[in-house]
């Protein structure tokens, strides 16, 4: 993680930040992560070609981009959400796509927001999950609407960068 994407945030923020960070450095196939706000909004975003050139050069998100990771995050949520309703499923705790080329999975963080990562096809699908629960666990009580609304402001202004 970089100290200009941190420079300027509370502590809280950049401690997501790191968290998010591990998650993919750590968690081998992790290709891209998101945080997502309930109605849909890019909080936080880990993508590991914008960090320090890792070891091995590692595929990009889809399309290279967080805001794609952000959208199908949340439309995949928001058909989970639909579809456990009309079959009295309860609460959806967790949502894996896998494809040929990758895998997708959305984990819900207690305050409504969502935790996306796009991993490769070869990825152990049970460690994913695993460390985006601990992520979760971690993250999940401190993702306040305070702490929410500073990451949204810090994704705006980095996009306006770009």
């Amino acid at each position: 993680m970089t100290a200009t994407r941190t420079f300027g945030l509370s502590k809280e923020a950049r401690n997501l930040h790191w968290l998010l960070g591990n998650l993919v450095e750590e968690v081998p196939g992790v290709r891209s992560v998101a945080v997502v706000s309930s109605d849909g909004l890019l909080l936080l975003s880990s993508d590991p070609d914008e960090n320090a050139a890792p070891a091995a050069p590692r595929p990009k998100g889809p399309k290279g981009s967080s805001a794609d990771l952000a959208t199908i995050v949340s439309g995949l949520a928001s058909l989970t959400v639909g579809a456990a309703k009309l079959m009295d499923g309860g609460q959806v705790r967790q949502t894996m796509v896998a494809m040929q080329e990758g895998s997708v999975f959305v984990m819900s963080i207690s305050d409504g927001s969502l935790l996306g990562v796009h991993a490769a096809p070869d990825c152990d699908m049970s460690v994913v999950a695993y460390h985006m629960a601990l992520f979760v666990g971690r993250a999940g009580h401190v993702l306040t609407p305070e702490l929410r609304s500073e990451l949204r402001k810090s994704m705006a202004e980095r996009e306006a960068v770009r």
